[in-house]
């Protein structure tokens, strides 16, 4: 049942046929495009000598971009000199129990720094992005030590929906290979808790795409026969799970609203539709809280989607990324099919209902 999209992707397609000299007043903007920088900036976490460093880190890029060696090992002896003069403010953040982790990856991580500073004086590239990428990996790992308890309550009107109260990792192998996708129940929680329940069940496995728009979106999830959604077995009623969005200066999501319904038009999600494979949770056109099991992809193109102006921030739901595969996501339509989808790490995270 591909009743979903119909209004969104009409409304791509009108935007993309914008006489040229429109589209070229769109602003580009410098939206952060990585999914493992966004998912480390999504962390629920409090650690502001930490996150200037891996701040520092990942403002190398247009240092990078313009081949300016002289500043890249500029910024990169900062960071040492940074890394040095916080180290055990910032190691003295870490429980007890996780000290020896934190240890070892701010080893790793002084390494990756002295590989950034030697690429750079060598003026090599790929060798400095290869080093930085460790070196952001073991920062990334690192605060996800730094988070503590889930940081708001879900409303009580939702309780009987499951909810992910963490990050999770996924498995979906299909018709072309494999995808990785980590799933962000901080952000997103009954969004993700919602398709870890259904990964869980085994739900996806064996159902087709049933949707490729190029350069816009990939879409599962359609159970076969009538039903649009899951039908849970207790109830013989289809779950839905409201829209669910949150934004950085809000303590929790807003839900069953758009940005739009909340005057919010210049708003970013802490979750944006800003890379290929952003996870979405579907919904009708007619209502915003019935989406059930359907999902997507988000096939970002950069040259047709500015940043900050795609059509699906602020109504739809953003709830992960993928981290690997995009070859086998770009390769995927409708002749593909889910093989299987297994949750690989975080099941600990999910919880049945409130």
């Amino acid at each position: 049942m591909a009743w979903l999209w119909r209004g969104a992707v009409a409304l791509a397609l009108a935007l993309l046929l914008i006489a040229p000299a429109a589209r070229a007043a769109l602003p580009q903007g410098n939206a952060v495009k990585d999914p493992a920088a966004i998912l480390r900036n999504a962390l629920p976490l409090d650690a502001p000598k930490l996150q200037e460093l891996q701040h520092r880190l990942e403002d190398t890029s247009d240092d990078l971009r313009a081949k300016r060696w002289s500043a890249l090992a500029n910024g990169v002896r900062r960071s040492q000199s940074q890394l040095s003069s916080n180290r055990n403010a910032i190691l003295n953040a870490f429980q007890p129990a996780d000290q020896s982790r934190a240890q070892a990856l701010f080893e790793s991580l002084d390494g990756q720094l002295q590989l950034m500073a030697s690429a750079a004086a060598d003026q090599q590239r790929e060798a400095f992005l290869s080093a930085r990428r460790e070196a952001l990996a073991a920062i990334g790992e690192a605060e996800a030590l730094l988070v503590g308890d889930f940081p708001y309550t879900i409303p009580p009107e939702f309780d009987a929906l499951p909810r992910l109260l963490g990050r999770a990792s996924v498995l979906i192998s299909t018709t072309k290979g494999d995808l990785t996708a980590v799933v962000d129940g901080y952000n997103a929680p009954l969004t993700a808790g919602a398709f870890v329940d259904l990964v869980q069940r085994g739900f996806y496995d064996g159902l087709p795409f049933i949707r490729a728009e190029d350069f816009y979106v990939l879409q599962s999830g359609d159970p076969k026969g009538p039903e649009q959604g899951y039908v849970d077995p207790k109830t013989g009623q289809q779950r839905s799970v409201p829209l669910e969005i949150r934004v950085p200066e809000e303590e929790a999501p807003f839900y069953n609203q758009t940005f739009e319904d909340l005057g919010r038009y210049k708003a970013t999600a802490v979750l944006p539709f800003a890379t290929l494979g952003t996870l979405g949770w579907a919904h009708s056109d007619e209502r915003l809280d019935d989406g059930s099991s359907q999902f997507f992809f988000f096939l970002y193109e950069a040259e047709l989607t500015p940043a900050g102006l795609n059509l699906v921030d602020g109504r739809y739901a953003a709830f992960g990324y993928v981290v690997d595969g995009f070859e086998v996501l770009q390769e995927l339509g409708v002749d593909d099919a889910i093989v299987k989808a297994q949750v690989i790490d975080g099941a600990g995270n999910l919880q049945p209902h409130g």
